[in-house]
């Protein structure tokens, strides 16, 4: 009888012991898979690094340039910023070559904006720049394009399957396309309070 017991004890004790560790590995760490989705950069070397790794959409819908075209001057597209922010000045100049050719309307908006925005959306903050598209007559049907920065391509893509979004494409159309965002962020400053006795 006590050898079965020792038998079935020995038996068991690996799964007790183990159970935490496979329930660990089968649950991802939101905290970890968020660094891993983030790459903040300081530096050009290390935007043009990172955005090297990122590919770039090849393939169009047909009706691609006349949507941008046709409707992109109903729109404002949005961009966060703040000095001093690499990945800002970067997304900024893409966003500056595809106005002309598409006749969109880009602004800045600053943290404040940015941060409720984010809030509003239930969607973490995790830097500078981020990319916003609505309607030039309705400030509330906001819908964020881009984190980070990006190919232009890729940013006009994102811009089309928004406006598609707006004007009655099912949303989870629209997202699964834009579930690609790089990234590639300034990094957050971090605020440290001290406990004050």
């Amino acid at each position: 009888m006590k050898i079965a017991a020792i038998i079935t004890i020995f038996a068991v004790l690996p799964m007790l012991v183990l159970a935490p560790i496979y329930a660990a590995a089968a649950e991802p760490d939101r905290d970890i898979a968020a660094r891993a989705a983030i790459h903040p950069v300081t530096t050009q070397a290390e935007l043009q690094a990172w955005l090297a790794r990122v590919p770039q959409t090849r393939d169009y819908p047909p009706d691609f340039a006349a949507t941008l075209r046709g409707q992109g001057a109903a729109f404002v597209i949005e961009m966060s910023t703040t000095p001093g922010c690499v990945p800002c000045g970067d997304l900024w100049s893409r966003l500056l070559a595809l106005k002309p050719r598409y006749g969109l309307t880009v602004r800045t908006i600053g943290e404040p904006e940015a941060m409720l925005r984010s809030g509003r959306l239930s969607l973490p903050w995790i830097g500078h720049p981020v990319l916003w598209l609505r309607p030039v007559s309705d400030s509330g049907r906001t819908l964020p394009m881009a984190i980070g920065t990006d190919h232009a391509v890729n940013i006009a893509r994102n811009l089309y399957l928004g406006i598609k979004m707006q004007t009655g494409v099912r949303p989870a159309v629209g997202v699964r396309g834009m579930a690609k965002f790089t990234g590639i962020v300034a990094p957050v400053a971090r605020v440290t309070s001290g406990a004050r006795r």
